[in-house]
């Protein structure tokens, strides 16, 4: 007799709830082919731990999904239509603060989109779950990795330099296809953000105002695993998020961005070089505006400084560079460096 495993049933357990409602017990029984003994056992468990709620009569038992919730399903990426899923397979489950299923769609759609368009890979898993205190959502396909994907587009030399240039947003390997915004806008919708990608991690936390860290427990598997969790009593809405990043507030343009400079330093390394301040300009130019924070940077080299606050500035003077979090000394050298760029 098959033996049910309580894990696998919570993968499925909340859409048959919703399909199954009135024969939930029969269902479960043609689908795993275990005993009915051990189906109304599993089922008073899954009611018992949140999963299901249940109403009705004892003979008559209407079922529908819990407190905790929770669809997991797998896709073949060859045409496929990221939109249709989330109609079909995952929508209908879940129930949402409206603001919050907003995002939840958006993230769904742009990081299945990305998996399909960009990593080269054959199939996405896609896993959505629902708390009493957030929504989870999981995308991983099996394709060359989201990090690789950008060193062979943009000849960068390893991840982190991947991961300065995916954090500065606007990013893509299909320009005439895409804008290069939906997995820099997903991150900002989330309270928790993970990169997986073949054997190296970075992590965002929306409270920490570090931005960008590199994860210590990369998921050990081929392709990209993106993660991203969104506190169900959250404020923050898809408009806000999308508004902060657009000078005029309107949403439209992506035209502002922050750049973390301690992404590019080792720990407790200065930025030294006029190479690393290149890195930081690379693409900057796209943007009207850009926040340099050298929160956690050490200390910073003329070289540095030079190249980025008088040489690139006087080049590209539609670009507004504005530095925060500096130290006395890096903030000398910084003005030092602008007052020669207003001197040209």
């Amino acid at each position: 007799m098959t033996r049910l495993s309580f894990d696998h049933l919570t993968l499925w357990i909340s859409a048959a709830a919703n399909e199954h409602s009135h024969d939930l017990a029969d269902h479960l029984e043609e689908r795993t082919g275990a005993s009915r003994r051990a189906c109304h056992a599993a089922l008073r468990r899954l009611v018992d731990t949140g999963w299901l709620q249940r109403s009705g009569s004892r003979q008559r038992p209407v079922y529908g999904p819990g407190t905790l919730r929770q669809v997991a399903r797998s896709y073949t990426l060859f045409g496929l239509q990221e939109d249709l899923p989330w109609q079909r397979d995952f929508a209908p489950h879940f129930d949402l603060p409206p603001h919050v299923a907003r995002m939840v769609q958006h993230g769904f759609t742009e990081l299945v989109n990305n998996a399909a368009d960009h990593s080269g890979g054959t199939s996405v898993t896609v896993s959505l779950r629902q708390t009493p205190s957030h929504a989870q959502l999981l995308v991983s396909d099996d394709g060359c990795g989201v990090f690789d994907r950008i060193c062979e587009a943009f000849r960068l030399p390893d991840a982190q330099h991947a991961m300065l240039e995916l954090s500065k947003g606007r990013l893509t390997s299909q320009p005439e296809a895409h804008t290069g915004r939906g997995l820099f806008f997903s991150s900002q919708l989330a309270d928790v953000f993970d990169i997986h990608a073949n054997n190296t991690a970075f992590h965002r936390r929306a409270w920490e105002s570090g931005g960008w860290k590199k994860g210590s427990k990369p998921l050990p598997r081929q392709g990209s695993s993106i993660y991203m969790s969104i506190a169900l009593d959250t404020t923050r809405t898809l408009d806000q998020v999308l508004e902060a990043w657009s000078l005029d507030g309107s949403g439209v343009d992506l035209d502002r961005t922050v750049i973390n400079l301690q992404m590019l330093a080792g720990p407790g390394q200065p930025l030294d070089s006029r190479a690393q301040a290149r890195r930081v300009a690379a693409r900057l130019a796209t943007f009207q505006r850009a926040e340099l924070s050298f929160e956690g940077v050490v200390d910073v080299g003329h070289a540095f400084t030079d190249e980025l606050f008088r040489v690139f500035a006087r080049a590209h003077r539609n670009v507004e560079l504005q530095p925060t979090n500096m130290t006395p000394r890096i903030a000398a050298l910084v003005k030092q460096a602008q007052t020669a760029a207003a001197a040209a």
